[in-house]
């Protein structure tokens, strides 16, 4: 499976440097990560817990960084194992830029799988793939962004906080009418 994608950040270069470096940022942005230790000069271990179409498992691995180049680029190695479930291991060339407002942060994955996991089938597995990476890379950006502020008068920011459904003041349904007696 490969998956070339960018995201763009609202933090500065040197920001999200550091966080790429951080095993805690990195543990609460990679869904399922139950631990992660490590540096990023010696490497990381980490015990994810996931579950790919029927298969559940938790997988212990370790990721290593090369190819660094301070503030601008990196590559990351990683492997883990699922015991009975498999294997999995790819490799994400991810590259820093600075824009107007930010970094866009570009990658290029290859990942493969083997063991239980290779027979769910290609279709399965690459959803999961990317899924995954767009769930880390949400949350990656999510850690590094300030919460955005809703404006005054904005009629979806208004409805979105407001948690009554619209015309639920005008009319109930049979199990509500039953209960607010």
């Amino acid at each position: 499976m490969e998956m070339v994608a960018s995201r763009d950040i609202a933090a500065d270069r040197a920001a999200v440097w550091a966080a790429l470096m951080d095993a805690a940022t990195l543990q609460a942005c990679v869904p399922g990560c139950q631990n992660m230790t490590g540096t990023a000069a010696e490497g990381f271990e980490a015990v994810v817990v996931q579950k790919v179409g029927p298969v559940k498992a938790t997988f212990t691995g370790s990721i290593t960084l090369s190819d660094i180049v301070e503030s601008e680029s990196l590559t990351l190695k990683g492997s883990g194992s699922g015991k009975a479930a498999g294997f999995a291991k790819g490799e994400a060339h991810v590259r820093l830029q600075a824009i107007e407002g930010g970094t866009r942060l570009s990658y290029d994955v290859k990942a493969q799988v083997g063991g239980k996991l290779a027979q769910l089938g290609s279709r399965i597995i690459d959803s999961f793939a990317r899924k995954m990476a767009d769930d880390f890379f949400t949350r990656f950006q999510h850690a590094l962004e300030p919460p955005a502020e809703p404006s005054e008068g904005d009629p979806e920011e208004t409805a979105a906080q407001d948690p009554t459904p619209k015309g639920a003041d005008k009319k109930q349904g049979w199990f509500k009418r039953v209960l607010s007696r």
